[in-house]
């Protein structure tokens, strides 16, 4: 019996051993890349200064073509990210105010993404790579479910989150192959998608007092940034475009631009713009704020 308790502590300690030498390989890799992601692009850079920055879900990362605003003149990049919430916008910011960024204005688009205070999963297991390495983010996912978990045990934040920062991604990082992220200075421009569904019904969507826009209103207050906040395109035959009409009267500085473009031939789908539509809706952006 003792002897098989050895054994079994033995088989333990090497366990321990071996998880924690993955989270520091793993760990050390992606500290090293900074072309695979927007959030690893900001990580490892620093004192980057920007006249523009959006900022908010796939709404802002398809509909803010920051070369337009490049052309004007204006050092733009567009840090919305795909299935993101407003958690995630709040702490790309953090995350650059830590890294010693210098913004002039911020375009935050804040419209479906009021009505709910959660992390996204697949965004949110992006920044946990560099849960140990930023005090800003390790702050700001300690209230959420699970943290202690992913902060204390070792590798086991790579192990949950395996299909966003496993193996396949890490291997990915290690050898420095790029994605399109970062092309086209953040901005993903959508084609047009002849059998698209274009309908959509938000009734049932509800706009809070959203902890984390507050959380970027203050930030942008506290460093002197410009915060202009847009609600952005949505196809005519959406059910509940009354949802709009909500966010504004709970938030009345937000600017309500769900109609500056209603054709669908300007839609990739109901909620998203193609390629020609933001350019059409970056147009108008532009004239009315930059020009």
């Amino acid at each position: 019996m003792k002897h098989f308790l050895i054994f079994i502590i033995k088989i333990v300690v090497v366990t321990f051993l071996l998880l924690v030498v993955l989270d520091i390989a793993y760990t050390k890799v992606y500290l090293q890349y900074t072309n695979r992601g927007k959030i690893g692009h900001v990580i490892n850079s620093k004192d980057k200064q920007y006249d523009v920055v959006v900022l908010g879900s796939s709404r802002a990362n398809n509909h803010f073509v920051t070369p337009m605003f490049e052309a004007q003149g204006l050092k733009a990049f567009n840090y919305g990210m795909s299935g993101g919430h407003l958690f995630e916008a709040s702490l790309m910011l953090k995350l650059m105010l830590e890294h010693n960024y210098k913004i002039k204005n911020i375009i935050l688009e804040a419209d479906l993404n009021l009505s709910n205070e959660k992390e996204s999963e697949t965004v949110a297991a992006r920044f946990m790579p560099y849960l140990h390495e930023s005090t800003v983010i390790a702050t700001h996912f300690e209230e959420q479910q699970g943290f202690n978990a992913k902060y204390y045990l070792p590798f086991y934040r790579y192990i949950v989150a395996d299909s966003q920062i496993g193996f396949r991604e890490m291997y990915q990082s290690a050898l420095k192959m790029p994605t399109n992220a970062l092309n086209n200075l953040g901005y993903y421009p959508l084609g047009k998608k002849p059998n698209a569904n274009m309908k959509n019904n938000i009734t049932n969507l509800k706009p809070l007092r959203n902890k984390y826009y507050e959380e970027i209103k203050h930030l942008c207050k506290a460093n002197d940034i410009n915060l202009i906040v847009l609600m952005t395109p949505m196809c005519e035959n959406t059910k509940g475009l009354n949802y709009f009409d909500k966010v504004k009267k709970l938030y009345p500085e937000i600017y309500n631009y769900e109609n500056a473009v209603i054709e669908d031939r300007y839609f990739s789908s109901c909620g998203h713009l193609n390629d020609a539509g933001a350019r059409q809706f970056t147009k108008v952006i532009i004239q009315d704020f930059f020009n």
